[in-house]
């Protein structure tokens, strides 16, 4: 059963861990159209049960990326509205869509699902087509932003200056809105503390992000162990852009 973690008199938040990754999967539920917005899904089972048993109609899929742990479920909701930024053809996504967003990197655009209002961010670097949300009390960073670091840069497609930038975008993003409201990022992992949040405040991330922490500084920024990685994932990544 998911958590529920936020519920206003407009929105309800659930929140899960599924899958072999840490991957967190985010339920945002408009309680004046009874409609529910699945972003980054995992099991597609697991949130369609969940909503009918709710009284919920699942009806559009929201891609921060195509990475397969966040776009594992997309073949078995293709009657449902699935939103991608189109950009993430660059690193080969040929699946499943019938919309797509197309602002260009660092930009915001303005969204909406059912009567609650979004905005959505460009922020490639993890990814070519990478975007975020924000909106109604929460912000939905994918792998953009994790609580305590930022994805890795290594994978087919990613870019290390590209997510400099993004992070330095995002910052001022976030030092406008709220620092009450609450960032739930892409996948669970620990913070430099020890500690294991599943989501954190807007200041808090701002203040305690390692990532964000390092953009202002070249010596920094390079330093960062987890922009890349020794393992399967970028020897598979080397050969994609060879063969590419």
């Amino acid at each position: 059963m998911p958590n529920r973690v936020i519920e206003t008199e407009k929105i309800i938040l659930y929140q899960a861990q599924l899958g072999d990754f840490a991957n967190l999967n985010h339920l945002i539920v408009c309680k004046k159209t009874n409609k529910a917005l699945i972003i980054d899904p995992f099991y597609a089972d697991y949130w369609l049960n969940f909503c009918s048993q709710s009284g919920w109609e699942l009806t559009t899929v929201w891609l921060t990326h195509t990475h397969w742990d966040h776009s594992k479920a997309v073949p078995d909701l293709v009657d449902k509205e699935i939103w991608v930024h189109e950009d993430e053809s660059l690193r080969g996504w040929d699946g499943p869509l019938n919309n797509h967003w197309s602002n260009p990197a660092w930009t915001v655009i303005e969204l909406s699902f059912g009567e609650l209002a979004f905005k959505g961010y460009s922020t490639p670097g993890h990814s070519p087509g990478h975007m975020a949300f924000s909106g109604e009390g929460i912000v939905v960073t994918g792998d953009c932003l994790f609580l305590g670091r930022c994805g890795r840069t290594d994978l087919f497609g990613g870019d290390r200056e590209s997510q400099r930038k993004s992070l330095l975008f995002m910052r001022k993003e976030l030092e406008l809105l709220p620092q009450d409201w609450l960032v739930f990022p892409g996948h669970l992992y620990e913070l430099s503390t020890g500690y294991s949040p599943s989501f954190i405040t807007v200041a808090q991330l701002l203040s305690q992000n390692e990532a964000l922490a390092a953009i202002d500084d070249d010596i920094l920024w390079e330093s960062l162990d987890f922009l890349s990685f020794d393992d399967d994932l970028a020897k598979k990544a080397q050969l994609q852009k060879r063969e590419s």
